[in-house]
């Protein structure tokens, strides 16, 4: 069958749009599985400390300084072994029960993760510790993604004192840097919010900003400072990226200063 010149000239003025389209649409399907990233987090739920049940989900997670007094809460990256900190966490927060529990499909713990069960899951977490240590000082800590999921916590619960580390005013700015190309506030299904969780909270807060970090953008950790309604403290690292952040001796004096403080 021969096409007319007109019909051929359409469809290919209509292929880059169909082509865009089916990118979009793959990006919506598979932006879940880019987003989080269990795979290599896997482990044992018999070598774990304790855990927590909620809607049928196990999640299974890991405890140091067993007995001390205060509390700690820590909330990892979207890639992260959060039991490879229980060394560091004992040393740093000699006075604190720090528990460590991973996302649900993260390390021990069951289920899928997305960002509606999460944030519940973490509010979780904060109140099984409240109930194991009533009236215990309870600070939370989260780590890149951990860091909304930290601020979220803060914005829902009393939290005493509020450490984000790499934090990001919202995912879809930070998508939005890596993919340019994209339409990501239409497509996005996990926005965490975290400039907007963060007007709630109105408690001691320290945030540690990489300088040259190449997964969330620095000026995504500014335009968060910026939103704050309060003043908070800054610990800039400016040679640090977002994998080497925690290795600096700065970085451990200060967590450790500002967690143990009253």
């Amino acid at each position: 069958m021969k096409l007319r010149k007109p019909v051929v000239i359409s469809l290919m003025a209509a292929a880059p749009v169909l082509a865009y389209a089916g990118l979009c649409g793959w990006m919506y399907a598979k932006q879940r599985d880019l987003l989080y990233l269990p795979q290599t987090t896997k482990a044992d739920p018999n070598e774990t400390d304790f855990g927590i049940a909620r809607n049928g989900v196990m999640l299974n997670g890991w405890l140091v300084n067993i007995g001390q007094p205060g509390a700690v809460v820590y909330f990892g990256g979207n890639a992260e072994r959060i039991e490879d900190r229980k060394a560091d966490f004992a040393r740093l927060f000699p006075d604190a029960s720090t528990y460590l529990v991973p996302y649900r499909g993260y390390g021990a713990s069951e289920g899928k993760p997305t960002e509606a069960d999460i944030l519940e899951d973490a509010l979780a977490v904060y109140d099984q510790v409240q109930a194991r240590q009533p009236g215990a000082r309870i600070v939370v800590i989260g780590r890149s993604l951990g860091s909304a999921v930290a601020s979220y916590v803060a914005s829902k619960r009393p939290v005493a004192k509020l450490v984000l580390v790499t934090p990001f005013d919202s995912m879809a700015n930070v998508a939005q840097a890596h993919y340019p190309w994209l339409p990501v506030r239409w497509i996005l299904q996990d926005k965490y919010e975290q400039a907007t969780y963060l007007r709630a909270y109105k408690g001691p807060l320290l945030i540690v900003r990489a300088g040259r970090d190449d997964v969330v953008p620095p000026a995504s950790t500014d335009q968060l400072i910026a939103s704050l309604r309060n003043k908070a403290e800054v610990l800039n690292l400016p040679n640090a990226d977002h994998s080497s952040v925690s290795a600096s001796t700065t970085y451990a004096r200060t967590l450790a200063a500002f967690v143990g403080t009253p």
